[in-house]
């Protein structure tokens, strides 16, 4: 189990890239290729491996006590690293007890609910982890930055008018409170991608067979429309990095760097739950002792 002085390293680390003054926050002052605080790859990766086994024991912990649920959402660009990131952070944490949810192009049953509707479904349950792959956060980034995807939710006239953002910020932001107070908190990560990088990776997709399956046109056409969507994350994050969910802007041009700050921001979460292996009562550990010497005596 972590102790103080581990929780205090992670902090360290991590509390760079949280954004705790979000009317403050632009994007432009967040540097895709730093990795501050970390010297080299072989440092990343032997604190990373530290970082996974740190996983794996508090969420035993975490579905042992069955009291908590933690929700962590990584939003990004096309080729940040989502997936490597969810692959290489979790890959010792027990499957049972972790749901990836990747969410895609909206079908027309989720079309038919309010935006909020199909990400409901996937929320953790108490012991468990979710990781969403892409969230409730598409709702005001991509629709937003193409709104030819707004016109297909068929809202009806009084939902559009005025400023229909701001409105599903703060819908986000008190559904995440509620969430918070119910006793699941909610982590969310930024991986922030360079175009310059972003541009490199598209084209060893293109360039390495084995990678040709991960190419989509729809990377290049959400490349094209770069500078608006830099503008949405902004302001997203702007507007719903909370006290209680707070955004984590992590830098993703050092794949290496990147996977270490995922690991630890959902250590640093888990280590502020706390969770407990349950202390049995003594009639329960009575009972354990009658069940060891009936073993014994076979």
């Amino acid at each position: 189990m972590a102790n103080h002085s581990d929780r205090e390293a992670i902090e360290q680390l991590i509390a760079a890239f949280r954004v705790d003054d979000p009317g403050r926050f632009r994007i432009a002052d967040h540097d895709p290729a730093n990795t501050d605080g970390v010297a080299n790859k072989a440092a990343a990766q032997d604190r990373l491996a530290a970082g996974v086994e740190r996983l794996a024991d508090l969420q035993g912990r975490l579905a042992a006590q069955q009291t908590y649920g933690l929700l962590a959402v990584i939003q990004a660009l096309d080729a940040a690293g989502k997936d490597g990131a969810v692959k290489h952070v979790m890959t010792g944490v027990n499957p049972a007890g972790v749901q990836v949810h990747n969410f895609k192009a909206p079908s027309t049953d989720e079309l038919a609910h309010h935006f909020l509707w199909r990400v409901s479904g996937a929320l953790p349950r108490r012991g468990e982890i979710s990781i969403f792959n892409r969230s409730h956060y598409e709702e005001v980034l991509v629709v937003r930055v193409q709104p030819e995807f707004l016109a297909g939710e068929h809202l009806p006239p009084a939902a559009t008018r005025g400023d229909i953002w701001k409105r599903r910020y703060r819908e986000i932001n008190d559904w995440e409170q509620m969430l918070v107070d119910n006793g699941f908190p909610v982590v969310k990560i930024f991986l922030h991608l360079s175009k310059d990088e972003q541009r490199t990776r598209l084209l060893s997709r293109i360039d390495t067979p084995a990678k040709n399956w991960k190419f989509s046109s729809q990377d290049l056409s959400a490349r094209a429309r770069w500078d608006d969507y830099q503008a949405a994350y902004e302001e997203m994050i702007q507007h719903t990095s909370t006290k209680a969910a707070p955004w984590f802007v992590v830098p993703a041009d050092t794949k290496w760097f990147t996977r270490l700050i995922v690991a630890e921001v959902i250590a640093a979460a888990l280590l502020d739950i706390d969770p407990h292996y349950p202390t049995l009562s003594e009639d329960a550990l009575a009972e354990l002792t009658h069940a060891k010497r009936a073993l014994e005596s076979e």
